[in-house]
Order: structure tokens, then C-alpha cells, then sequence
């Protein structure tokens, strides 16, 4: 609006009108306007006190109408109404721009209108509430202060590391201590926290931490994939604050140094000797915490949110998220992965390929491209052991898996008697029986080479030398033919010893047969 008042006062001084204009910003041509209405009006400088610029300007411009016909905005609801999901100061700014049409009333332009809600803001210091909508953020960090539990067996003092989550628009906060700061616990923090609101927020602000972030980036950081998994599976978000910029989360900031008073601190002279005692004291000083009355607005963290927020939280899935980790691993020429020193097989199409795998507390699954192609039961136990699917094996590995110790034995008695000892031997000198399935099955394959009978006079020749014959006994014997040789010992003996002229029988000597 014109400044009339100050336009009459400069001119009184003597002032030119182009010195009024640049010295008020306005056209030099509504500086004479003004003045020459003035004095038609007979107005003059000094003019009374109780007379403003808008008193002057009804009487100097009366045709253009009074500018406060204009309806004002309710300012207290639109501030109410800005604290919810979606709503924005241009759509309520046409509901009432709709509302004054509906009444005949003159509304103001959005520029004014946004001009007077920003001063009722200021005035009652809210305007950061505007950023926060109940049920849009949730902050997460680890205290700085840590709590403690005593070994009971040593006497250790064992540092208790204490997660934070405050809902940004209530303020209302979930605390609980793990004894580490790693995934599991960052996970577990998160699913807990979940479950005792209620609900989940749609967008979750953690720090720069690498169980959250695996690359921190101005413009696009890398989410950790097992926490990006979880956020999936509760429907939100994860937005992390910038590297050394607190006021990107300054509700779990501040929290954190009243917890640190009002939780920690207040504990420390206790002695918990565990994990349980210690969070079941956390939680009751929590309880007091949350329904603690401002100092400076009616109300608690507990009453805001229970009026406010809940209703305003995303409904939880029906399963808690189970926690999984995340590793990489590439496949060997065995077509076995290895996770948590156990090895679980792959289709042996993927051989020398880089794989995700996936590592829950009952499952294992190796996914490629994001497409999964298999999924093992976890093994537990005593590491080094095989989880292998026969369907993910290349077609001569299959009939491998097929043999047993019977089949064997059975295989060998076609064979002979001497190849049956030969193969029990073999299969009976290892601790492991499947240990010497190879080893039969390349006596097995001799048959082929040199034929069923030379293996048989082999494998009794191996028996002459020693009563545990291996693999490679049998086979230097076929290889060099000494199965083909016949030694003295291995001579048909004599039918009867009357066959020769020369020998004395039992009559000769006088004895009776």
C-alpha cells in the first residue's frame, strides 16, 4: 500500500517529488496524485495520529473502495490444517478463495495470503512444525552416553550401547540398550520400536551410520540392503540426514541429550548384571519421560501423540520383518557357495558368477540380478558342511550321486569273490564310507577298460600282496599285466600220487591206509 502519511510529511520538508518517489520507491506521477488529492481534500501535514494510511486512502481514493472489505484468512486453521499429510498452503488457499466466492466476500491474493499466515507463524515460533506432519517422520540414533551391565563371573563392566527414535511431530520416543551397535541390533531396534508405537511412519531419518548407509552421498546415498529390505517391508522410506548437518533430524538431537539426563544418567548408580534388568528399568524411566508434561504448551509427548499422531501412522504388516544378511559370494567350480563357512550348491550354470546371498536365521537364499535361483535350509552346526540340491549337479554328476555301498558290493559280486573283498577294503578304510565311493567307482570303470576277468585275477593277485588293497594297487597290476603271469605257487596242483612210477605208497612201508 502507498505510504500516504510519509508522502504528505516529505513533501511538507520541501521535497521534490522525484526525491519522494526514490526515496518511498514509487512513480514520481503518484507522488503528484497524491498531493493534488490532498489538497483538493484540503489535507495537510501534520495529520493526527489516530489517522493511518488506510484512513487515507478511503478518503483520497474513495471510488477504488476500502481494502479491508478483503476477507482475512483464518490463520489458526490454517495452521492446524498444514500440520497434516499432503496438505500445502496452495490448496488452502483455494478453499478460500472458494469460500469467500460462496459468502460474496473479496478474498486476498496468494501472495498476501501467504504473507499473513507467515506472520501468525512467526508470532507463536511454530514455523518448523510445518515440516513435520504427524505419521511423515520418524528420527533414529544411537545415544552418545552409554549404559552398563556387570559379568557377574568376572566382575566386567560391559559397555550397553542405547538406541534412540523419537517421532518427529509428537516428540514421543521409544529407548531401548543392546550390547553392540551392529545390524542385527540396529534391525532388532527398529522392528521393536515399530511394534511399540503402533505403526510406522513413512519416512525414517538415521544417520550416515554403515549398518544404515553404505555410501554416504549428498545427492544419492547407498542404502544398507538389509535395512532397504526392512524399510520394503514395513511400506517406507529411508531418507538419511546429510553428513555434519544435525537440524536434518533435531528432534532425536534433542531427545538424545534429555534421555542421556533424564534415562542414563539417572541409572547409573544401578547395577544390572543383564541385558533384561537394565531395559526393564529403561523402559519404566521412559514411561515417565513420555508422559511428562511441556513446560511451554499443554500437554506431553504421550497425550500429542495419542490425539495427533497415531491415527496418522501406517498400519503395521501382519509379520514382524525377519532380519536377514546380506553377503556376496561367487560360485566355485564345485557349484557351492560358501556362507557362514557352510557351503550350499548352485545351479552349475552359474559357475564363476558373482551372487547375493541371503541369510536368515532358518533360511538361505543366493539370488542373481535380483531373481532368485535357489534356497537351502540353513545348516547348523560344525562348519564344512554340504547342503547339495541333485537338480543343480551337470548330468554326469547326477549318476555319481546315485551309488551307494550296496550298489557297489552288488556290482562287485558280478564280478567275482576277490573284487567284493577288494571293494570292501576300500570302502571300510576310510572313517567316512562316501569317502571311497570314488575310488570304487574307478575300479568300477577298470572293468570297462580291461574286462571283467583280468579284474577279478587282479584284484586276487592285489589280495596275495596284501589284505587291504587299494584302488591303485589294482590298477598298476592291470597296467603293467602282471595279472597275465603265472607263478609257481598259482600252478594246478597233481591229481594223484599214484600217477608217478617212482612213489612209495602205504603199503610199501606196512601201514594201513
Amino acid at each position: 500500500m502507498t505510504q500516504y502519511r510519509e508522502i504528505l510529511r516529505l513533501a511538507s520538508m520541501g521535497l521534490s517529488r522525484t526525491s519522494i518517489g526514490d526515496s518511498l520507491q514509487c512513480s514520481r506521477n503518484t507522488v503528484a496524485d497524491v498531493l493534488n488529492r490532498a489538497m483538493l481534500k484540503g489535507i495537510q501535514y501534520p495529520l493526527p495520529l489516530d489517522v493511518g494510511d488506510n484512513d487515507l486512502h478511503q478518503t483520497l481514493y474513495p471510488e477504488r473502495g476500502n481494502a479491508l472489505v478483503r476477507k482475512a484468512p483464518d490463520c489458526e486453521y490454517i495452521h492446524k490444517e498444514m500440520a497434516k499429510s499432503g496438505v500445502t498452503l496452495s490448496l488452502l488457499w483455494e478453499e478460500y478463495c472458494y469460500g469467500c466466492k460462496g459468502s460474496g466476500e473479496i478474498p486476498l491474493g496468494y501472495t498476501q495470503f501467504c504473507y499473513h499466515y507467515r506472520q501468525f507463524a512467526t508470532t507463536t515460533k511454530a514455523t518448523m512444525h510445518i515440516q513435520r506432519k504427524p505419521g511423515e517422520q520418524l528420527e533414529v540414533d544411537w545415544a552418545g552416553q552409554t549404559a552398563s551391565i556387570v559379568d557377574r563371573d568376572t566382575g566386567e563392566v560391559i559397555p550397553a550401547s542405547v538406541f534412540v527414535a523419537v517421532l518427529a511431530s509428537s516428540g514421543y520416543a521409544y529407548v531401548e540398550a543392546f550390547l553392540s551397535q551392529d545390524q542385527e541390533s540396529w534391525i532388532t531396534a527398529h522392528t521393536n520400536a515399530f511394534k511399540f508405537f503402533g505403526g510406522v511412519t513413512r519416512i525414517i531419518i538415521p544417520d550416515n551410520l554403515k549398518t544404515g548407509v553404505e555410501k554416504s552421498s549428498w545427492y544419492s546415498p547407498t542404502i544398507n540392503k538389509s535395512y532397504h529390505e526392512m524399510a520394503e517391508h514395513y511400506g517406507c522410506a529411508i531418507v538419511p540426514a546429510r553428513v555434519r548437518k544435525p537440524k536434518d533430524k533435531p528432534s532425536v538431537e534433542g531427545t538424545v541429550g534429555v534421555i542421556s539426563t533424564w534415562i542414563i544418567a539417572s541409572l547409573r548408580n544401578q547395577k544390572y548384571f543383564s541385558l533384561y534388568a537394565l531395559n526393564d528399568d529403561v523402559f519404566k524411566k521412559l514411561k515417565s519421560f513420555n508422559e511428562k508434561l511441556f513446560q511451554k504448551k499443554p500437554g506431553s509427548r504421550l497425550s500429542t501423540f495419542l490425539t495427533e499422531e497415531k491415527d496418522a501412522l501406517l498400519p503395521l504388516p501382519v509379520n514382524a520383518y525377519e532380519l536377514a544378511i546380506w553377503k556376496k559370494a561367487t560360485v566355485q567350480f564345485n557349484y557351492h557357495i560358501s556362507a557362514d563357512k557352510m557351503f550350499y550348491s548352485v545351479p552349475y550354470e552359474y559357475i564363476k558368477h558373482l551372487v547375493d546371498v541371503r541369510i536368515t536365521r532358518n533360511v538361505v537364499e543366493v539370488f542373481y540380478n535380483n531373481h532368485r535361483i535357489c534356497s537351502h535350509p540353513r545348516l547348523i552346526g560344525k562348519p564344512g558342511q554340504y547342503s547339495t540340491i541333485t537338480e543343480h549337479m551337470p548330468e554326469k554328476h547326477k549318476s555319481y550321486t546315485e551309488w551307494n555301498s550296496e550298489r557297489f558290493i552288488s556290482w562287485a559280486g558280478s564280478v567275482g569273490v576277490n573284487t567284493v573283498a577288494v571293494v570292501n577294503a576300500i570302502l571300510g578304510f576310510h572313517k567316512v564310507e562316501q569317502q571311497g565311493y570314488r575310488a570304487c567307482m574307478g575300479l568300477l570303470k577298470l572293468a570297462d577298460k580291461y574286462g571283467v576277468e583280468r579284474l577279478e585275477t587282479a584284484c586276487t593277485k592285489a589280495l596275495s600282496y596284501t589284505p587291504n588293497p587299494s584302488y591303485k594297487n589294482v590298477c598298476s597290476i592291470l597296467k603293467s599285466g602282471q595279472d597275465k603271469i603265472i607263478t609257481p605257487k598259482e600252478e594246478q596242483p597233481r591229481s594223484s600220487s599214484s600217477d608217478y612210477g617212482f612213489t612209495r605208497g602205504a603199503d610199501y612201508y606196512g601201514r594201513k591206509q
